[in-house]
């Protein structure tokens, strides 16, 4: 009997080692990993670079509480706000969901009124970030939440306009992800971009990006909202920042930058200084060539996902940050993959979310998608030889 909540359901394999794209078991057998720790190793499992900075940090210290200033967090910091172009502070985490609740903390003291979301945001499992979080299912069995919440249908002009019309003067904060993570893979289109832009002067909002899993270069920017000319007054980021360790962090910019005053908001662990000494590290790699070759490795992962045919309805996202919605069973899919050799990962009923290290090269993309199209022919092919004679009978 495992001690262990049951809210996972973790492959039957055991991990010996992994480095770069793949992971070995220890029976001898390797894997390839697919979404490299759901985004988190943007350089692969064990990147050198990023493990002797750690371990350089650890042999000085592991923590030191937030009565010290480790040196890494001043630079971390500030390399996140030159990302942005704007002035700005930094308030660090220890993940994607914190980010997001001191982000609604700060909206809740900036302004009050109604928040803004989408249906198949995803931005937390804790319940301010759960509150704003688009999917019923996973809100329902916590309810009641956060009040003053509003979703729009995802890419919905109309009901945004609708909204605005009715009630715009309430709103204090709408929440975007630009590239849906948990919900598809779906990127914000352009024409509610541009509306959300000019709502914004007229109605004085504050607009907060969630980029905890699209932020950091994986989309073929450094942040999603880049490729939407937008200008959030609040940024969220952790997965990939601390380098494989927990750490996250709110950007508040601009007119937002001094929200929290002294003890208005804490964090006993974060930043972690082992953590910042790897996101230095993954910083200084992220430069614009860097990032110029992802948005490159993404146009070429995505042709060649539209050239496989069979089993495949749809291939969206940005960068390295793709979904494919396939027309077979997804749960025998990763079955069969597996066997194969090949970690997948399915989200929102039927979408395969590729988020492989942006350090991959061209040559481990096809290695991988091959083995991604054999066990799709394998999977289709049965399925329709069980349609077929079933239709006979």
């Amino acid at each position: 009997m495992s001690h262990i909540c049951p809210v996972y359901k973790p492959f039957p394999i055991q991990i010996d080692r992994a480095r770069g794209i793949y992971i070995y078991s220890t029976d001898g057998k390797r894997y390839i990993d697919t979404f490299s720790g759901i985004g988190v190793l943007a350089f692969g499992h064990s990147d050198e670079d990023i493990k002797k900075a750690m371990i350089e940090k650890m042999e000085r210290y592991m923590h030191i509480s937030n009565f010290f200033l480790d040196e890494d967090a001043e630079i971390v910091a500030e390399k996140l706000i030159q990302k942005t172009g704007r002035d700005g502070k930094v308030f660090f985490t220890n993940s994607g969901a914190e980010a997001n609740e001191a982000a609604l903390k700060a909206v809740k003291k900036f302004r009050k009124g109604l928040i803004v979301s989408f249906e198949r945001n995803f931005h937390g499992r804790t319940i301010a970030a759960l509150s704003v979080t688009g999917f019923d299912g996973l809100r329902k069995p916590f309810e009641p939440l956060l009040s003053d919440v509003v979703f729009l249908p995802h890419n919905d002009v109309d009901s945004f306009k609708k909204l605005l019309n009715e009630r715009g003067k309430e709103i204090a904060a709408v929440f975007l992800e630009c590239v849906h993570g948990s919900g598809g893979l779906n990127v914000l289109d352009g024409e509610l971009a541009k509306l959300i832009k000019e709502a914004r002067r007229e109605f004085g909002f504050l607009l907060v990006a969630d980029e905890v899993q699209a932020g950091l270069g994986r989309t073929g920017k450094f942040f999603s909202y880049q490729h939407f000319d937008l200008q959030p007054d609040i940024v969220t980021v952790a997965k990939a920042l601390g380098g494989g360790l927990p750490l996250g962090a709110v950007l508040f910019l601009e007119d937002v930058a001094d929200v929290f005053g002294y003890s208005e908001h804490g964090s006993t662990f974060a930043p972690n200084p082992v953590a910042l000494a790897g996101a230095r590290i993954v910083l200084n790699k992220l430069t614009d060539e860097f990032i110029h070759r992802v948005a490159e490795k993404g146009r070429f992962m995505k042709e060649r996902l539209l050239r496989m045919g069979s089993g495949i309805l749809t291939v969206k996202g940005l960068g390295l940050m793709i979904g494919v919605e396939v027309n077979v069973n997804p749960e025998v899919l990763k079955q069969v993959a597996l066997k194969n050799g090949l970690l997948l990962n399915v989200v929102s009923g039927n979408v395969v979310r590729f988020l492989p290290a942006l350090n991959i090269s061209f040559d481990q993309i096809e290695e991988m998608l091959e083995l991604f199209e054999r066990s799709l022919n394998e999977v289709y092919g049965r399925d329709h030889v069980e349609k077929v004679d079933s239709s006979k009978s």
